[in-house]
């Protein structure tokens, strides 16, 4: 049964006088003000055809919500956060779990937050800010630009261990297909395995080559298995039919992902051709993997954000990005965005030096935007980006701290490495962050307020 919130509040703990209990308590109060957002998590909840009236009592959507700040807050995974809401009682006043209610388990934590998508947060996270506005805190008159990588939650990449992972993942799914027909394999993960310690232990180039051959006629071969493994589903009993097309839909995803690999490994190591970066995976797990290069000499696997913050810290716009795109291609978009948010475009602009361009300049200057500031000039006069070099220099200085502000999502909020799966996944996560930092902000401003 799904509702939005309780109807009748079950008897719990008050906050304790601490810190950390105050801010829960700021940031439910918050919550308490914008019904709005509740239902928004509502709708993702019963999405798909569930029935709110029926079933037995599960999370409402405000418990949902909650549960999902406190996990992200505090970079909880699902086993730590379902102890801590059994354990804390100050957790389950905040995420209205009385008495009467059992601990929940961390599978239903898992599935509910899960539901929450990212279209949803970044709504939420609109009216977050637009209430910042009415408050004071934040008029998005003046903005920051500039971007970062979150990470995926990968291994290291390397074609050896791709194959070695495409390997053991179909092996195991065709000993599952085993429990539904009648199926006849060989195993080759053990001899896949090897290989795979062979070529990192390899001393000279025509030894790994050698290697590599093998592993790739081991790879092709459990490819080959998989195929007729799942012809072999479609021989399953009636009663068995739905279990069998899960796992056929799962084989058929897994067995075109480790035959991309098998290209992309013959490619580089047998023909000596340089693959592209887009054309690569990087993981049969988290495929929607991009490779971002920064700087030109740092790698890193996950997906660029760009980020627009204000004067408050608080972020007012986050958007994951697909591929590598250089900064210069992004300037004007987000600007744009500032102007959907508010509905007027920010007086003041600051943006990194990746950014700059004589066309971006102008792009911005003429969505109404007065003074924009390109960190490093890059060949543009002070006199055409803004009024006045003082005026720079404080917009430099201002876009500075936003810095401070990526820091602080990714080392108290966990925006460093998703450690959800799936590429639509990601993005919830990244907007889960910013929503969770957002709040934690909002609290604060209330806090001070109080004392003032």
């Amino acid at each position: 049964m799904r509702t939005t919130i309780q109807t009748q509040m079950p008897i719990v703990n008050p906050y304790i006088d601490h810190d950390h209990a105050q801010e829960l308590q700021a940031i439910s109060e918050i919550l308490d003000s914008e019904p709005a957002v509740v239902g928004l998590v509502y709708d993702d909840l019963v999405r798909g055809g569930i029935e709110a009236d029926k079933g037995r009592e599960g999370m409402t959507a405000e418990q949902v919500l909650r549960a999902l700040i406190v996990k992200q807050m505090n970079e909880f995974s699902y086993e730590e956060l379902a102890f801590h809401l059994a354990d804390s009682s100050t957790y389950r006043a905040f995420c209205r779990f009385g008495f009467g209610r059992k601990s929940v388990s961390r599978s239903t934590l898992q599935r509910n937050i899960k539901r929450v998508r990212s279209e949803t947060l970044e709504a939420m996270n609109q009216v977050l800010i637009l209430r910042a506005g009415e408050e004071g805190i934040e008029r998005g008159r003046r903005v920051r630009i500039d971007t970062t990588v979150t990470e995926s939650n990968i291994h290291e990449p390397s074609e050896s261990e791709l194959l070695w992972d495409g390997v053991r993942v179909l092996v195991r799914l065709m000993g599952r297909v085993k429990d539904l027909v009648d199926l006849r394999f060989t195993d080759h993960s053990l001899r896949a395995k090897r290989r795979r310690l062979g070529i990192l232990n390899a001393k000279g180039k025509k030894q790994r080559v050698k290697l590599y051959r093998d592993l790739l006629k081991v790879s092709r071969k459990t490819v080959a298995s998989a195929g007729r493994a799942v012809e072999a589903l479609e021989q399953c009993r009636p009663t068995e039919r739905m279990a069998a097309d899960r796992l056929a839909a799962e084989m058929c995803e897994y067995i075109e992902l480790v035959g991309r690999v098998i290209s992309q490994t013959e490619r580089r190591v047998l023909k000596g051709e340089k693959v592209p970066a887009t054309e690569k995976i990087v993981s049969i797990f988290e495929p929607h993997t991009d490779i971002i290069v920064k700087d030109h000499r740092d790698t890193h696997y996950g997906h660029k954000l760009t980020l627009s913050c204000g004067g408050s810290g608080l972020v007012l716009d986050c958007v994951v990005e697909e591929g590598n795109p250089a900064d210069s291609t992004l300037a004007v978009k987000m600007v744009e965005r500032q102007e959907d948010l508010f509905g007027r475009p920010p007086r003041q602009v600051a943006l990194d030096g990746g950014f700059a361009s004589k066309v971006n300049l102008q792009d911005i200057k003429e969505l109404g935007v007065k003074d924009v500031a390109f960190s490093k000039r890059r060949g543009l006069k002070v006199t055409d980006m803004v009024k006045s070099a003082w005026v720079y220099r404080r917009l430099r200085r201002f876009r500075a701290g936003i810095e401070g502000i990526i820091s602080f999502l990714k080392r108290c909020f966990g925006m460093d490495r998703c450690t959800w799966r799936g590429g639509t996944s990601f993005k919830a996560y990244a907007w889960a962050s910013v929503v969770s930092m957002n709040l934690v902000l909002l609290a604060r401003h209330k806090l001070a307020s109080r004392l003032i």
